[in-house]
This record gives structure tokens, C-alpha cells and sequence, in this order.
């Protein structure tokens, strides 16, 4: 992370909380921090304050990558003529939590 410049309160660090074993974790938020050690710290204080979680995963803001909202039709757009890919033809067996 050497390319990254780093202010006085460290990089900025996205953070993804999973609130119950077996479900997916979801992004709570961002914090600042000098390493992976301080940013799971930070990230612990700021956002399960109240038990909220189970897990927490601290990733460099700068390595993530992300499609732009003004290529999205383009992006998403050939997803639409592979209907296999629709959840209309599978079936959920009994006893699955969390989908």
C-alpha cells in the first residue's frame, strides 16, 4: 500500500460486519487507520457498539474496485438473456436459513 498516501489519521478502510454465522456480511461503513489491526479496532468500536456482529472484514478503500453508475446499462445489461441465471428455476430445499 506504499502508492497510497496516508494522512494523520491513517487510510481509509471499508468496512463489512456479519451479524449472525451463516449470512453474508454486509458493508456498515468506512474508518481510518494505519493498519489492519487499528482499522478492525476501529471498525469494532464504531460499529458493534451493541452486539451488532459476529464477524468483521476491514479492506483498503483503494482496492476496491467497482463497476461506474453511468456504465451500468452496458455493465448489467447482458445478464438479461441468460435466464438460467434467474432463480425461477430452482427450487429451496427445507431447512435453508439464509439466501
Amino acid at each position: 500500500m506504499s502508492h497510497v498516501k496516508e494522512g494523520a489519521h491513517g487510510i481509509l478502510w471499508e468496512v463489512f460486519i456479519q451479524s449472525k454465522p451463516g449470512i453474508p456480511h454486509k458493508h456498515a461503513g468506512n474508518v481510518h487507520a494505519h493498519d489492519a489491526e487499528q482499522a478492525l479496532t476501529n471498525a469494532r468500536d464504531v460499529y458493534t457498539r451493541r452486539m451488532e456482529g459476529v464477524s468483521i472484514w476491514v479492506i483498503p478503500a483503494n482496492l476496491v474496485t467497482a463497476s461506474a453508475g453511468e456504465d451500468s446499462d452496458a455493465f448489467f445489461d447482458p445478464a438479461e438473456d441468460k435466464v438460467y441465471r434467474h432463480p425461477t428455476f430452482y427450487t429451496v430445499p427445507e431447512g435453508v436459513k439464509y439466501l
